[in-house]
């Protein structure tokens, strides 16, 4: 069993993040290739981004300002 779907009643499917239907079981956690696909291009075009933050503590004693 998914760890993801353990808390969902039995019987409900997920749903989509791209369009909102239910989710195909070859495609999961979508309900097409072509909502696989434009998931993939929005994280390939950078759509998609987590922040980065820098810890001073991170730096080389090179790379910190004077």
């Amino acid at each position: 069993m998914n760890p993801a779907n353990e808390n969902k009643p039995k019987g409900l499917k997920s749903q989509c993040p791209i369009c909102g239907k239910p989710e195909v079981t070859e495609y999961r956690p979508f309900c097409s290739k072509r909502c696989a696909d434009v998931d993939l291009n929005r994280w390939l075009s950078g759509r998609y981004a987590i922040p980065a933050v820098e810890d001073d503590e991170d730096r080389d004693e090179g790379d910190q300002e004077a």
